[in-house]
């Protein structure tokens, strides 16, 4: 063979051919370590709440009895310390039950694969608040978009945009349109977002009413305090017109939540639980003011009449 020329064929290394199973399993062990919670970030913008609940309590007891018994998952950063991916209520269990270091694995991950495993883990969860879902799937579409860019520059943004969102369609078992009306509502103002979470607010209005401009959107809170009501999908689908035709004043605001809506129940006089538990069941509804009125009369003429006979 001609001097200096290179064959092409690479061999493998020794240590690699005779590597086991078990040492494998050994250097992947080598990676989970005990770390001080103090020099462990929380992962930035991170969208799944750490509840308070009972489930916490449950698991802040185990760890007290047992330790954590699935490691929870880091990246290195460039500054030395810990990135927290998944074990969020791990870690808030481990500071609720005196404890110093939580176990982890060490992963090197970049950024947006950082962000794929981060949504990933935490979609596993039983219960799921619509915003949870709506920046994480968002969170994870652009990730999944940068890495698309990265490793396929000869595609066009928007064909690598449609891949991402059939793969992301097909892991979370969600169609295509779904997780575009979810990720409609991350453009709800906080105070909207969080009525649609504690089910105040229906899903598919809340993604009509995420097209409104922010100032539209506080205009319309105002409306439903006033009114007492919250909008319901035709409403929502009103006033999304209007906004596209440059015609959502306060004023069709105010006029679209005044609507009757079919079916709807006329609601209560009183909200004050001390008057309504006075109301007889048997006054129907709407006539409950009528009665309080004869009522404070009948008691009012009673005062009158004790007076008369004192004097």
């Amino acid at each position: 063979m001609a001097k200096g020329k290179r064959t092409g064929i690479e061999l493998t290394a020794y240590d690699d051919i005779f590597e086991t199973d078990e040492s494998r399993a050994e250097a992947a062990l080598s990676k989970i370590r005990d770390i001080p919670l103090a020099e462990i970030d929380e992962f930035p913008d991170h969208p799944f709440k750490v509840l308070m609940d009972e489930d916490m309590e449950q698991l802040v007891d185990s760890i007290k009895r047992s330790g954590v018994m699935t490691p929870a998952t880091v990246r290195l950063k460039e500054d030395g310390r810990y990135e927290l991916i998944s074990g969020h209520r791990r870690k808030k269990a481990c500071e609720l039950a005196g404890l110093e270091t939580l176990k982890c694995e060490v992963k090197e991950l970049t950024r947006d694969e950082a962000i794929i495993v981060m949504v990933e883990s935490n979609l596993q969860r039983t219960t799921i608040l619509p915003s949870e879902k709506a920046f994480a799937y968002k969170m994870r579409l652009e990730a999944m978009n940068r890495q698309g860019q990265r490793s396929d520059l000869t595609s066009t943004p928007v064909v690598s945009k449609s891949r991402s969102n059939e793969e992301l369609a097909d892991k979370v078992g969600e169609s295509r349109e779904q997780i575009r009306r979810y990720i409609c509502l991350t453009e709800l103002v906080p105070e909207i977002l969080q009525m649609v979470d504690e089910r105040q607010i229906a899903f598919r209005p809340a993604v009509e009413l995420s097209y409104l401009t922010e100032g539209q959107q506080y205009t319309l809170l105002e409306a439903m305090e006033y009114n007492d009501a919250t909008p319901s999908l035709a409403q929502a689908i009103k006033m999304k017109k209007f906004m596209q035709d440059g015609k959502l004043t306060n004023e069709v605001i105010q006029s679209i939540m005044q609507e009757e809506k079919p079916n709807q129940k006329e609601k209560p006089a009183f909200k004050d639980e001390r008057i309504t538990k006075l109301i007889p069941k048997s006054i129907p509804r709407g006539q409950e003011t009528d009665f309080v009125v004869k009522a404070l009369e009948f008691y009012n003429r009673h005062l009158q009449r004790s007076k008369d006979r004192e004097r």
